[in-house]
């Protein structure tokens, strides 16, 4: 009853959902020829690059801390469970034990066993190229945030990839329409960005492979959030739930609900 429809999906599940229509056909190719290091290859690089290091950084503060009524959090499940089965099954031939080990600790031991699966057929929606350029646009700009937070926790000046609030300056058009309607602070996993139209300042932070792109850091303001470590001057608005944000207040009431109504 919690699964979240393609079309109802924020886009970066349906980036996800993506990957996994495009691996779906290469990864058949290869079996059909027997190229298990291609199998190899291209899951290790998928799990590694678009899920560990992006997928799973940005939404874990959705899946942990959004209420249970999240739609966010809800199209994040229904995408984890697409993730599971089609990289469990297509796993499976090579690696045996481990997958067969990972899917009957999911759905139990008495369920059957994973090598009596087929490979998933992605559906044909699922498949969005205009949608994927966009967030390699996105993932370009997050690259070089990316780099100017890391020079900060170097310097001292941060722990936390929380702590900061970066400005990001964006001249070229191009990148500027892909992401001026994107929420850089939760894909950069910050308590705020300021996008800013233009050059940035000469001393910002740019990448050379990223033209038009500047990132002058800056600490974020405010108190930090006892439950997602948010640092924003929103945290007590909610007087029931003072050291928290307006969002984490929502599913703690969400919660207390749900445990009277069981008592």
């Amino acid at each position: 009853d919690d699964r979240v429809a393609v079309k109802d999906m924020p886009e970066l599940e349906r980036l996800m959902l993506h990957r996994l229509a495009e691996l779906d056909v290469s990864i058949r190719q290869a079996y059909e020829l027997f190229d298990y290091k291609r199998i190899f290859a291209q899951l290790n690089a998928f799990m590694t690059s678009d899920l560990s290091a992006f997928y799973f950084d940005i939404r874990k503060d959705a899946l942990y801390c959004d209420p249970i009524s999240s739609k966010k959090r809800k199209a994040a499940l229904t995408v984890v469970d697409h993730l599971f089965r089609g990289t469990v099954k297509w796993l499976a031939p090579m690696l045996c034990f481990t997958a067969e080990e990972a899917w009957l600790s999911r759905y139990g031991d008495n369920a059957p066993s994973v090598h009596l699966q087929v490979f998933p057929k992605a559906p044909a929606e699922w498949r969005d190229d205009k949608l994927a350029e966009k967030w390699r646009k996105i993932r370009n700009v997050r690259r070089v945030v990316t780099g100017a937070l890391e020079l900060e926790r170097a310097q001292k000046r941060i722990g936390s990839s929380l702590e900061a609030a970066p400005v990001v300056h964006v001249s070229d058009k191009d990148l500027f329409s892909a992401i001026v309607d994107a929420d850089l602070a939760e894909i950069c996993i910050t308590s705020a960005v300021t996008l800013v139209e233009g050059d940035g300042p000469a001393d910002a932070f740019r990448l050379d492979d990223v033209r038009g792109v500047a990132v002058v850091s800056a600490r974020a303001h405010g108190k930090k959030c006892a439950r997602s470590w948010k640092i924003t001057e929103s945290v007590g608005e909610d007087p029931a739930y003072p050291d928290v944000t307006p969002r984490d207040a929502q599913a703690l009431r969400e919660w207390d609900q749900l445990r009277k109504a069981a008592e």
